[in-house]
């Protein structure tokens, strides 16, 4: 029967490769040794018994992972906050100030006390649009802001991503 659908799949080599070497993982489980046999037409057949006059194959062993992998699978993810999120006491942009006229290009500072926990984030946006995705820093670099006027805000994330705190917002002004 395993002989049947090896033969099977072997005729189409695209889908039927993948799906031999999945069956051929499955059988080497199942019996010390594996022998290939090529029929007359080329075809690749791979079975458990020697009668087909195949050639035996060495196989190397599976790939398993050392039980120190095993015995660390119970512990909660590195994100995981561990304790209840606890508020700060100061999460404000430090700088650029409240109507400072920039250049094009200008880092924004934050103002983040006590210092910002590892399992936390912080995002900006521009004119309510998210500008940089959430990362874990208190500076942020704004890049080829057009002329005019923006608002900036910093949103506080939790380990799960949600959002615990937000900035007052700030307004500045690129110029020409």
């Amino acid at each position: 029967m395993l002989r049947k659908v090896l033969m099977a799949l072997t005729k189409g080599w695209g889908i039927g490769l993948g799906l031999v070497l999945a069956v051929w993982v499955d059988v080497t489980a199942a019996s010390s040794t594996v022998y290939r046999v090529v029929d007359e037409h080329g075809n690749v057949t791979f079975s458990d018994t020697p009668s087909e006059g195949g050639e035996a194959l060495e196989l190397a062993p599976l790939p398993g992972l050392p039980s120190e992998y095993a015995e660390r699978s119970d512990e909660p993810p590195a994100t995981s906050p561990g304790q209840p999120f606890m508020p700060y006491d100061r999460f404000q942009i430090r700088s650029p100030s409240d109507g400072t006229e920039v250049g094009a290009d200008t880092p924004v500072m934050l103002s983040i006390s006590p210092r910002l926990r590892d399992d936390h984030r912080v995002q900006l946006r521009v004119n309510g649009k998210l500008s940089q995705s959430a990362l874990h820093s208190d500076v942020f670099w704004l890049a080829n802001l057009p002329t005019g006027r923006h608002r900036l805000q910093a949103e506080l994330l939790d380990s799960h991503g949600r959002r615990q705190h937000r900035t007052n917002t700030v307004t500045i002004v690129v110029a020409e």
